[in-house]
């Protein structure tokens, strides 16, 4: 189980937390979001950014507002479609004029018995960024960067300027992340760890925790926790042919209740991707090594 840090957490108060960049934390805290969504405005300029717009809430939508202040909103920039992230974009938008960019909208059929954060089937992007696209401001440019996997649809973007990566909920500051299939590919979710290696970030700002400052060694960290969370489940089916909710239990001793359902996604997605490389098979709901 994780602890959240004492309160008050500073809901609907921009804090500077690096050269160019302040966040605004939402006030949605859950199991899932930790001290809630962190939206991030870029920019000391004329011209800002806003990263993660957030939940649909008014008066969050009003502290990002107030954050912005004379400056002109030039983008607001999305990583991915869960609704604890892309909602305020509508209404931000409508506010400001302000073009909505960054990943492409996604709606996947049975979304709404998702435990974790069912995507926003409001998410209308003016443009859709790819790969290598940039949009720039007043002193600070920000680069797509495609890291599939927590969904298909994922993106970071990187803040050359600050030396920073935004990561939404690729990398977290507090928890490894959710990949729940069939939408989430623990496949790409680890290609998309890797392609961070050796990158010259120097700071993430995740949309969930603490910014992380020594990224390389967390990324390396959670690949490496991947990678033992697969030899678990192998060594697991070695023994006997399991379901996914019985994985559950032997590899996440002490797991906070609330928090079962999201980990039994993640291990269906290592069961999806064990299987897709022929390592593990299934019979109904029951898994067993080939």
């Amino acid at each position: 189980m994780v602890l959240l840090p004492l309160e008050p957490w500073p809901t609907g108060t921009a804090v500077r937390c690096g050269p160019l960049v302040r966040q605004v934390l939402a006030a949605n805290a859950s199991p899932y979001t930790y001290t809630g969504t962190q939206s991030f405005v870029v920019g000391d300029g004329r011209q800002v950014a806003v990263i993660d717009p957030g939940p649909a809430d008014p008066a969050h939508v009003e502290a990002l507002l107030k954050a912005i202040g004379e400056a002109t909103l030039s983008a607001i920039l999305v990583t991915h479609t869960h609704r604890d992230h892309s909602p305020a974009a509508l209404p931000l938008a409508a506010a400001t004029g302000a073009p909505v960019m960054g990943c492409a909208p996604l709606a996947p059929a049975g979304d709404a018995e998702r435990a974790d954060a069912p995507f926003d089937a409001t998410y209308a992007p003016d443009a859709v960024m790819a790969e290598g696209d940039s949009v720039a401001g007043d002193g600070w440019t920000l680069t797509a960067l495609a890291t599939p996997g927590h969904t298909s649809n994922h993106l970071c973007f990187a803040l050359r300027e600050a030396e920073a990566l935004f990561t939404g909920d690729h990398v977290m500051g507090w928890s490894t992340s959710v990949v729940a299939p069939p939408d989430g590919d623990m496949g790409d979710y680890v290609n998309s760890l890797e392609r961070l290696v050796g990158r010259e970030e120097r700071v993430y700002y995740p949309a969930h925790g603490e910014a992380v400052h020594k990224p390389q060694q967390l990324v390396r960290g959670m690949i490496g926790h991947r990678r033992q969370r697969e030899r678990q489940i192998v060594r697991l089916l070695a023994q006997e042919p399991r379901s996914a909710a019985a994985l559950v239990q032997p590899m996440y001793k002490g797991l906070d209740e609330r928090l079962k359902p999201a980990a039994e996604m993640s291990v269906m997605a290592h069961l999806i991707d064990l299987e897709r490389r022929g390592v593990a098979a299934r019979d109904g709901l029951s898994w067993h090594l080939r």
